[in-house]
């Protein structure tokens, strides 16, 4: 395995592009000089003075995973003059009190979700990772890491598969490798694979496996808390031997999500799959009469953590529309009171 050094666009975008206009996939990107890949190798290029001054918005400008029209021979630094519509976006809220969006990856067609069977383990921060896949229009894969630093395998994947139904799930150990065949089906051929996670969860340990090389740093992990060190600095495209493509992406302390609050059913099917019985259409689960999710939760088929978190992610993407369409002062009053923060 070695990094990319062509790649071949699928029809979504040739068909975006007129007859010779050269491509190239952005495979990374800083202060202003970007990466491509393209039929004829790696380049360097710059975006044209017309497009830059054209973006309006942080989402306008190439990211990682973008596919790119340029002109140039490669003998210097070739002109990129636009970006092509994309089929996925993975974003997340800047952190902070703005609203502003931060592209992570684009044109991505699976998320491996990477998580730690270790001290770091929290379903509801795998609630929030799987509920942004979604948002992205991608299909998410949990890893669960280090398995053989964990005393109760079976039951924390069960916790995982209660939080995220009809997700694909597997435990691997770092160390050998261990669960890395059933991983890579989940790789297919043409596809566009990248990962999150918090920092030292193993996902560049996981990216060696899969490469069988080792092209991303690793650290031991801190005895006090079982975690590796922050190695991944930025985003970066791989190929794998199946001719399946991968970005590995720099761990995150949180993820502030970003999109549409109508979005989260999906991620809470099973929520939706029981409101369907409630007595009225509109029923929000806190207090109705007759609501068939409390009743759940009384009888002991769902978690009460679960609804907790649902409310909590409903109220967060709708703060987020909120503060978009009216700013911050006017947010606060309208989903607490005038007396209320």
């Amino acid at each position: 395995m070695q990094r990319v050094e062509e790649v071949k666009p699928n029809n979504f975008f040739v068909n975006q592009c007129k007859e010779n206009e050269q491509l190239g996939r952005v495979l990374l990107g800083a202060h202003g000089i970007y990466t491509l890949l393209t039929m004829n190798g790696t380049l360097e290029g710059r975006l044209s003075g017309r497009f830059h001054h054209e973006l309006t918005e942080a989402r306008d400008y190439p990211a990682v995973g973008d596919w790119v029209v340029y002109v140039g021979d490669g003998r210097a630094c070739v002109i990129i003059q636009r970006v092509l519509n994309r089929r996925t976006l993975l974003s997340r809220k800047k952190a902070g009190t703005t609203t502003d969006e931060q592209v992570m990856v684009s044109n991505v067609d699976v998320v491996f979700i990477v998580t730690a069977l270790t001290k770091e383990f929290n379903v509801r921060r795998i609630e929030r990772y799987v509920h942004q896949v979604y948002e992205s229009c991608a299909r998410p894969v949990i890893i669960c890491t280090k398995k053989d630093l964990c005393e109760d395998v079976t039951g924390r994947i069960g916790e995982v598969e209660r939080v995220a139904p009809g997700v694909p799930v597997y435990a691997t150990n770092n160390l050998t490798g261990e669960g890395m065949a059933d991983i890579m089906k989940e790789c297919v051929s043409g596809e566009t694979i990248t990962l999150i996670g918090s920092s030292g969860v193993g996902k560049s340990t996981l990216i060696n496996h899969m490469l069988n090389a080792e092209v991303q740093d690793t650290k031991d992990a801190r005895s006090k808390d079982d975690r590796g060190r922050h190695t991944t600095t930025h985003r970066e495209l791989f190929t794998l031997s199946n001719g399946a493509f991968m970005i590995d992406t720099p761990g995150m302390r949180e993820l502030q999500l970003w999109g549409d609050s109508d979005t989260i059913d999906q991620t809470f099917e099973d929520i939706e799959a029981y409101s369907h019985h409630c007595k009225f259409r509109d029923c929000s689960h806190s207090n109705e009469p007759q609501c068939e999710v409390l009743r759940a939760i009384d009888d002991g088929e769902l978690d009460d953590a679960r609804l907790i978190n649902y409310h909590k992610l409903k109220r967060e993407l709708k703060r987020l529309e909120l503060k978009e369409k009216y700013g911050s002062h006017r947010t606060n009053r309208m989903l607490h009171g005038p007396n209320k923060i």
